[in-house]
């Protein structure tokens, strides 16, 4: 079975053919990161109008890569939430005209259940129960999934997201956007040993990271003038609490609900120190996806798909985007 994917959440037009659910046959991702980079963060307007003109392209193509034309494909999957509203649109629509022009089942995708199922792609088979840790830009959830489709939230962010809390410190520390990518390169090869706080949260499974992103701005005040090595020290100290925390509660709520394996997935995901982390620290089996699966991708979009279409889920055309969208 062949499912076409589409992703148009926030700033990358992507477009996936991807086979059984697992099996790539293209995975076409168009990045606006140097169009927002100038503006220090996602501008929504403009996101949607970038998407507006490489959608059709990258459809053609993804199409063209995984060797397809309309008649080998059996349903066509699309983000529909959460994101920003403008680029949910482009996919939502693109997805609708060209499953009524080609009369294939439509299936809307919840974009953070998508990101779970980034583990399932190029032959991975992950355990259930297992735990998902979703880190990205805008999400630090904890979801505990039983089997296919059943989720429950366990633990969430109360303020910033983790991937939020490093494009905000990469910003203090002059580092630039993205912040995540841009930070572990700063950290690379320094020793993080300046004193951040931690948020633990006893006795709950939500992350906080509001504070220790003031606590490096009170860091940088303090300092004045800043130079390259301190900048370093303080990138590494930063990511090292980021990583400490989500790693540390990650594991212990997979061990307090008694799961098979701990899934990673999300853009934070692919921070090389937090997979290190997870290596040193982790007695139970996980898994990372390969870090441009990680990242906002189509693949991880027709993989869900896949799962939902076996268990007979399918849209009409009265689907709509829903930004807030959640995973429960």
């Amino acid at each position: 079975m062949r499912i076409l994917g589409i992703e148009t959440s926030c700033d990358e037009t992507a477009v996936a053919v991807v086979e059984d659910g697992t099996k790539i046959l293209s995975n076409v991702v168009a990045s606006q990161v140097d169009i927002h980079a100038r503006y220090g963060g996602i501008v929504p307007e403009v996101a949607s109008r970038q998407h507006m003109l490489t959608i059709l392209p990258v459809l053609k193509h993804a199409m063209f890569q995984a060797k397809v034309s309309w008649q080998d494909v059996d349903a066509i999957a699309t983000t529909f939430g959460p994101g920003l509203s403008g680029s949910l649109l482009v996919g939502v629509n693109v997805a609708k005209a060209s499953a009524l022009a080609q009369g294939l089942p439509l299936i809307g995708i919840n974009h953070l259940e998508a990101h779970i199922y980034a583990n399932w792609l190029e032959g991975n088979q992950p355990f259930f129960p297992c735990l998902c840790l979703i880190v990205s830009g805008g999400h630090s959830d904890l979801v505990l999934m039983s089997e296919h489709g059943k989720y429950q939230r366990v633990g969430r962010t109360r303020d910033d997201a983790a991937g939020e809390a490093f494009d905000k410190g990469a910003r203090i520390l002059g580092l630039g956007y993205p912040g995540g990518p841009a930070i572990e390169a700063a950290a690379k090869d320094a020793v993080p040993s300046l004193s951040l706080p931690r948020a633990w949260l006893r006795g709950s499974d939500d992350f906080s990271f509001s504070g220790l992103k003031t606590a490096l701005l009170h860091l940088v005040q303090k300092r004045g003038s800043l130079d390259a090595a301190w900048v370093a020290e303080a990138a590494a100290s930063f990511q090292q609490a980021i990583i400490e925390v989500l790693a540390t509660k990650a594991i212990a709520t997979a061990k307090r609900l008694g799961v098979r394996q701990i899934l990673l997935s999300g853009g934070v995901a692919a921070n090389r120190a937090l997979g290190s982390y997870f290596a040193s620290h982790c007695s139970l089996p996980f898994h990372i996806p390969r870090p441009g699966l990680c990242t906002d991708n189509a693949a991880m979009i027709a993989a869900c798909a896949y799962y939902r279409f076996q268990a007979g889920v399918v849209d009409d055309y009265s689907l709509d985007v829903v930004p807030g969208l959640i995973i429960s």
